[in-house]
């Protein structure tokens, strides 16, 4: 299995993922203005949408730092435990963004982007 390619499709599908989550289920959702309609939500809607936002924030320096790796050859059992540390940090972010966990999300945060530096760190250091 191509961890890293996987990683980066889990990682390009998770703001969906957030989004489905703050649209699901709700009739007087305005699919002809989402921005306006999501922009005006409170709770777990606001929040998975605000999840959203970072997932498709934090998904370019994931992908360059994992096309890197695979371009300049770093060890594959390396890329790939960052990759699965990025991903699982990254889902649970997601989670304990919408259930309101605010110092685990910043947990997980700070843990994904971590791993993003350490496979930069990684490849400077070849």
């Amino acid at each position: 299995m191509n961890i890293p390619v996987l990683s980066l499709l889990i990682a390009g599908v998770l703001p969906i993922a957030s989004t489905t989550v703050a649209k699901w289920g709700f009739r007087r959702f305005d699919n002809h203005n989402p921005r306006e309609w999501l922009a005006t939500q409170t709770g777990f809607r606001a929040r998975a949408n605000a999840a959203q936002h970072n997932a498709f924030e934090a998904f370019p320096f994931f992908a360059v730092a994992v096309v890197l790796g695979l371009v300049m050859q770093l060890e594959p059992s390396v890329l790939d435990r960052y990759c699965v540390v990025f991903v699982v940090a990254r889902i649970l972010y997601v989670l304990a963004y919408i259930a309101d966990y605010a110092s685990f999300r910043t947990l997980c945060w700070l843990t994904g982007y971590a791993s993003c530096i350490a496979i930069y760190v990684q490849l400077l250091m070849r």
